[in-house]
């Protein structure tokens, strides 16, 4: 079939095989160019492996520092007439290129919110690794059920205290409008911390360090994103953002306990970036084209694998890491430097409908959302016939 990118709302419906591998390989080639730490990582388990900050973490890891990853994702696998998620092309593309240049890698499919994937991931682990000695912790997802009461919560996008009347991006319609959002209750707030905050990152360390495959020295790090004043109404000082807090208490509580085999745990500050969980986040569209014509233009715009492969030489792995004010790992220093936020700030003040072109660099932004699902991306044709039909290796 001919695959061309079907997009409703925020979301990209369907994925493009040949582009999403194109995609990854653009990303492999990269590390492989960088200089990498002197210490690296041996075994990797990486949480959330087939997109964004995750998929990144482990290219870096297998081809910048030759290290063995074991992936765990949810992604729609194909049909004969239907795409699989962009989540799954990704990991079909980044097995076959580790299995070209025989780095070891597997891959499980599941719900890593439940005790079945984490037992699948712990038998793999004593099976074929032994122990691991980096986890990442990269899952995005609206919902969570508790693997131990069955108990479904959902995350909300709400400010708290007060509802919020803001600028907008509308990306279905490519205006700027306004967007306003009811303040949260408590319940909201619950749900978006059971959801997107640290119970189940420290649920998988526990569950690791339980079965003895933790290595003594392991890290691992979660990922989050700040911001500064004008994402905070519906990002910062919001639900999401009080989950995020929650990841600091959880890197803390991992710090303890896991003091016996001296394990590092770490949250860390990213860039904003082009992804599926904040495309769907409202203002984020307008704030990243307006950094992004911002940093472009200074020539320190760094995406997901710039991002991470930093991150590995600098910060996981190397001598001086960075840390902010509140401990973090502090990659995203560049974005939040106040002549950044002052000149993004000036665009969103002075952007309307008609100057999205001039003030801001939408037209990369939806390149880059493009680029999430396989299409928009140099040197694949997308005129012609190809199959949806692809297998993952090493799956588990």
């Amino acid at each position: 079939m001919v695959i061309k990118p079907k997009i409703r709302g925020f979301i990209c419906t369907n994925a493009h095989p040949n582009g999403c591998a194109a995609h990854v390989n653009e990303q492999i080639s990269y590390v492989k160019s960088q200089t990498q730490a002197t210490a690296k990582p041996k075994n990797v388990l990486v949480i959330g492996a087939s997109t964004g900050y995750g998929l990144s973490s482990r290219i870096t890891a297998a081809f910048g520092n030759n290290a063995k990853t074991l992936g765990i994702f949810f992604e729609k696998p194909p049909t004969e007439k239907k795409t699989a998620s962009a989540g799954w092309y990704n990991t079909a593309a980044f097995q076959a290129a580790a299995d070209d240049a025989g780095i070891w890698s597997k891959n499980i499919n599941g719900d890593a919110f439940s005790h079945e994937i984490k037992a699948k991931a712990i038998e793999t682990i004593k099976a074929e690794l032994g122990e691991i000695d980096l986890v990442i912790y990269s899952l995005a997802s609206p919902r969570r059920t508790d693997p131990d009461t069955g108990e479904v919560y959902s995350s909300t996008l709400k400010p708290i205290g007060q509802s919020v009347t803001t600028k907008n991006l509308n990306t279905s319609k490519r205006v700027i409008d306004s967007v306003s959002v009811e303040a949260a209750t408590e319940a909201d707030i619950q749900g978006t911390i059971d959801v997107m905050g640290g119970a189940d990152w420290e649920l998988w360390i526990k569950a690791l360090q339980e079965a003895g495959v933790l290595a003594n020295g392991f890290k691992t790090t979660s990922y989050t994103y700040i911001g500064k004043k004008l994402t905070w109404p519906i990002y910062g000082h919001a639900t999401i953002g009080r989950a995020k807090e929650d990841l600091d208490r959880a890197a803390a509580a991992i710090k303890e306990s896991t003091k016996e085999l001296a394990g590092e745990a770490h949250v860390t500050s990213l860039n904003a970036v082009v992804t599926q969980a904040s495309s769907a986040i409202p203002i984020m569209p307008l704030y990243i084209s307006a950094m992004f014509k911002v940093m472009k233009a200074d020539g320190t715009y760094q995406g997901c694998i710039e991002q991470i492969q930093d991150l590995f030489r600098e910060n996981l792995y190397g001598e001086s890491p960075r840390l902010d004010d509140g401990g973090r790992l502090f990659q995203n220093y560049k974005e939040l430097e106040d002549s950044v936020q002052d000149r993004v700030t000036e665009i969103w003040n002075t952007v309307d409908t008609d100057t999205i072109d001039e003030l801001t660099d939408y037209a990369n932004y939806h390149g880059e959302f493009l680029k999430l699902f396989g299409f928009n991306v140099d040197g694949v044709d997308y005129d012609a016939d190809v199959s949806p039909e692809l297998a993952i290796n090493n799956l588990v």
